[in-house]
């Protein structure tokens, strides 16, 4: 990267985020990611728990992990590690020591400062879907193969909904555009629509250097100021079970030593790539989770690093992936114990296996959300959009979801568990007294806007009324919605020489030929 003088920054902020909300289309909350204020579910008990570290443990020690990236192999030898040819097996001790160096909490610093993010302890923030190959809306009717427009357009929803606090991944894959310059394009969009904290692919290392290069350059950053504090974050995957592969690998390292922040996310399916109990998917997870965690704390001790898990069932009947079902979310409760053990953050997600936005879609993302509500998870990936395992993004399930989102941030809103004298209310019980309302005393009127929670996608009308209104289901709600929030949607506002220098990098890139392929 090169250097450039720090520039004056953009105007907008709050001022400004408040001014543009007075114009939207229906009320919704502030951009206030929530402050978790339950005590988690935590199904195992103290031997439970000391039983799943021993068992990842014995994984790392006895059997050990494949990491098929060369530069990892030579690290973990300077390491002290028992290296056998792509496999590695470290002792507890070491990776103990490491995972001490792991910061518990965190922030992410995007373009906009007021977008700024904490992970870790009781915060908890929410992102989009990322990288479905796939499409469904309401007027297309049918799965289709994503592109550009669409995936636009739910960068917009990804901005416009103020319970979604970070961009994730596309949000659809455009398969209409190449992919040696798709990150380019798509980033490019990215950074112009959204002013939320920034996702790079660890897909091979031109990537991961553009995006990094294109969030310095949207931020108006020197190099330094880059690398003095997490701006972006990168999410990988192991290959369950028991592997970590190459470009994965080095797009965290290259991360790192930029001063950005990872995720590790093993995806363990049980009964397919972990073993079919529980217990023991969740402590193969935690075993490839820590492994790639130990190895970028010896690298650069401190690093910003989460623990993510995806570790649900299959469909004992067909071998497809399940999603949102109680095995899922007790993995996910247990593997918060864990993350809280290790002094970890961690990330869990929003996800179903339905094929539309219907019932079975919400109630399993419900339970999915709800589950990392429960866990004490910090990072909540695919938080709106996901459809069909993942294969599949929304723009309807996208917005029923953000209803979703709005219902656990407004739970955890401490108003309403506060106890003080306006809250007890003594006198005004005393002044409606026995058999009277308390619609009309002034205790409500006060109050009457902000008590409860408002939804903006939910239909609460009486059937009848509902039926005089046109009897619209709630995804036909949603689509409506969508329509007009992309009708009236305004960018966030961007300096225009940022502008011109991020276009002119993303031009440079593409005629030098962006990251290569093989077709």
């Amino acid at each position: 990267m090169t250097d450039a003088p720090t520039r004056k920054r953009r105007a907008g902020g709050r001022a400004a985020n408040t001014a543009r909300r007075g114009a939207q289309l229906f009320k919704q909350m502030p951009f206030n990611p929530p402050i978790n204020i339950d005590r988690p579910t935590e199904p195992l008990d103290g031997d439970g728990v000391q039983a799943i570290h021993d068992g990842a443990m014995r994984i790392l020690e006895e059997i050990g992990i494949e990491f098929l990236n060369e530069e990892a192999i030579e690290i973990f030898k300077e390491a002290g590690c028992i290296v056998n040819g792509t496999n590695v097996r470290m002792g507890r001790d070491w990776v103990m020591e490491m995972l001490a160096k792991a910061p518990s909490q965190f922030t992410i610093t995007p373009r906009n400062l007021d977008r700024e993010i904490t992970i870790g302890g009781n915060h908890m923030v929410f992102g989009n879907v990322s990288s479905p190959p796939n499409y469904f809306d309401l007027e297309i009717g049918k799965k289709v193969s994503g592109n550009r427009e669409q995936c636009a357009n739910l960068l917009k929803l990804t901005q416009y909904f103020n319970c979604i606090h970070f961009a994730g991944g596309y949000p659809v894959e455009p398969v209409d555009v190449h992919a040696s310059v798709r990150h380019l394009d798509v980033v490019h969009d990215k950074l112009l629509l959204t002013d939320k904290v920034c996702h790079a692919y660890s897909l091979g290392k031109e990537r991961v250097e553009d995006v990094m290069e294109m969030v310095r350059i949207a931020g108006g950053l020197t190099d330094e100021e880059f690398a003095a504090k997490p701006r972006m974050y990168t999410n990988i995957n192991s290959t369950s079970p028991l592997k970590h592969d190459v470009p994965m690998i080095d797009g965290c390292l290259r991360a790192i030593r930029k001063g950005q922040a990872v995720i590790v996310t093993p995806f363990t399916l049980a009964g397919a790539m972990a073993p079919v109990t529980m217990s023991g998917a969740v402590a193969l997870s935690i075993a490839e989770g820590l492994s790639a965690i130990a190895l970028f704390q010896y690298v650069k001790p401190g690093c910003a690093c989460v623990i993510g898990t995806f570790t649900s069932n299959v469909d004992m009947m067909s071998g497809a992936p399940a999603f949102g079902t109680p095995e899922y979310m007790r993995a996910t409760q247990m593997t918060g114990q864990m993350a809280r053990f290790y002094g970890l953050p961690m990330r869990a997600s929003g996800v179903c296996a339905a094929n539309v936005p219907d019932g079975q879609a919400m109630w399993e993302t419900s339970n999915s959300l709800w589950s990392a509500v429960q866990s004490g998870t910090n990072v909540v990936y695919h938080a709106a959009g996901w459809l069909e395992g993942g294969l599949i993004a929304s723009p309807e399930k996208f917005i029923m979801d953000c209803e979703i989102l709005q219902i656990i941030q407004r739970y955890m809103d401490p108003a309403i568990t506060a106890t003080g004298p306006d809250e007890i209310a003594i006198d005004t019980i005393r002044e409606v007294g026995p058999g009277g309302h308390y619609f009309g005393v002034q205790h409500t009127q006060d109050r009457y806007e902000t008590a409860f929670h408002q939804p903006f996608v939910s239909d609460w009308r009486n059937f009848e009324a509902w039926e005089l209104a046109g009897s619209i289901w709630t995804a036909e709600r949603a689509h409506k919605m969508f329509k007009n929030i992309i009708a009236e949607f305004e960018a966030p506002p961007m300096d225009i020489a940022i502008k011109e220098e991020l276009a002119a990098f993303v031009e440079r890139r593409k005629v030098e030929g962006g990251a290569p392929t093989d077709f």
